[in-house]
């Protein structure tokens, strides 16, 4: 497998009136191609902060983070954008369809931003929405009246009908039932086995099972799972002895 992106000592310091809030700590992480990775951490501990710089939606504070061999942490406003509607596909707990435009209609957008000929938007678009398991018959629906598994499932092949190098996702499956939330699991699989590359955040341990890899999250430092078992029996312990 070759390497996707790779973060290097990546700080992220916001500063306002009420003070400076240093909400990452010198974080390290490399993902391969091909490779499913689940971020976990509680509220506040600079998960969503960490996928922002990987989405190029925010840059770091001190650090490099590098997409297939390009640093993109001093990249223009304009080259970011680019990127991030080329070479990034993002999938959100809240899905982000438009309601009233029908399925396939919802996948080609990306498309239609990045001007791809109308026959060529179609045809990506059909193979997308057929590699993530839709069916044909639901591609003229209005996406208001689909299933919450499957509008999730349309968003996933929004996300993926560029060919992205890198799948985000978002608690995926945060509004979704324990079955429904398995078939889209089994979906980002399917992917991860297509050789996509995929880094999913999440809360919930049953998701985390379906990851190649799982790293943890706490107070902006990144923890191994042998890590994240020390600090939890830490605190339990010093729980206990409270009471």
């Amino acid at each position: 497998m070759s390497q996707v992106l790779r973060i290097q000592d990546v700080h992220r310091i916001y500063e306002n009136e009420a003070g400076i809030t240093h909400v990452l700590h010198g974080v390290n992480l490399s993902v391969e191609r091909g490779e499913l990775l689940v971020i976990m951490g509680p509220s506040g501990s600079g998960k969503s902060t960490l996928m922002n710089i990987m989405g190029c939606l925010d840059r770091p504070t001190l650090g490099t983070y590098t997409l297939e061999g390009i640093d993109v942490s001093e990249l223009s406003d304009d080259d970011l954008a680019f990127i991030r509607s080329t070479r990034i596909g993002f999938v959100f707990q809240s899905f982000n369809l438009l309601p009233r435009a029908t399925v396939l209609r919802n996948v080609t957008l990306p498309l239609i931003y990045a001007r791809t000929p109308k026959a060529e938007r179609v045809e990506r678009a059909i193979e997308a929405l057929t590699m993530v398991g839709v069916p044909v018959d639901l591609f003229d629906h209005r996406s208001n009246q689909l299933s919450g598994g499957q509008m999730q499932r349309v968003a996933i092949a929004r996300a993926i009908v560029n060919d992205p190098a890198l799948i985000l996702a978002d608690e995926p499956t945060g509004n979704l039932d324990s079955a429904t939330s398995d078939m889209v699991m089994a979906t980002f699989s399917h992917l991860r086995d297509q050789n996509k590359t995929v880094v999913l955040i999440t809360h919930d341990p049953e998701v985390a099972e379906w990851a190649d890899r799982v790293i943890y999250i706490r107070d902006g430092i990144l923890l191994t799972a042998e890590q994240e078992e020390a600090y939890v029996k830490s605190r339990d312990g010093q729980a206990r002895g409270r009471t």
